[in-house]
């Protein structure tokens, strides 16, 4: 079953992005590079809870 997850910005801390991850394969928090529209550039953007 895949469940929404919401995506923040580990500089700025703004909630930028929302998706979905399968939690059965994937328990572990997601890290993705995204671009930030606040910092005006690529930042690591982590899982929140």
């Amino acid at each position: 079953m895949r469940k929404k997850i919401v995506l923040s910005c580990s500089i700025c801390k703004q909630r930028n992005y929302t998706t979905t991850k399968n939690t059965q394969t994937n328990p572990e928090r997601i890290e993705m590079h995204k671009f930030c529209k606040v910092c005006q550039e690529h930042t690591l953007h982590k899982e929140t809870k």
